[in-house]
């Protein structure tokens, strides 16, 4: 199953990859800094799902998610960001998106983020 990381903070990417690495050890990982890059990838590689930041570069975590469920409207994405707005949480619903978690995630938010990856690709 691939899964694709969109963040501009590398600290991130690695916390999430260790996390991913441990509990979905038969994960493809993908990265990308971004969201140009971001939807790049997710047009080449079409992931399984996608994490996504909402504060990033090139193109913002909203942006992304626009393109993404316009060029597939069953794309699974996540939203992992320190926003904590209730508008920014309504406005990533209403765009589609999977969940929203807050960063940095603990080992609590870490375990419903593996339980929804586990629960939605056996669906």
């Amino acid at each position: 199953m691939k899964i694709l990381i969109v963040d501009d903070s590398r600290f991130h990417q690695n916390f999430v990859v260790k996390i991913l690495n441990k509990y979905l050890p038969e994960g493809e990982l993908l990265l990308a800094n971004n969201g140009m890059e971001g939807f790049e990838m997710f047009e080449k590689e079409r992931p399984a799902f996608v994490l996504t930041d909402l504060l990033m570069p090139e193109r913002n975590g909203q942006d992304l998610l626009r393109l993404i469920k316009a060029c597939d409207s069953n794309a699974s994405v996540i939203v992992v960001s320190a926003d904590i707005q209730k508008s920014t949480r309504e406005e990533v619903k209403q765009l589609g998106a999977l969940a929203f978690f807050n960063k940095p995630l603990t080992n609590e938010t870490a375990s419903e983020l593996i339980a929804l990856i586990k629960e939605t690709s056996h669906a």
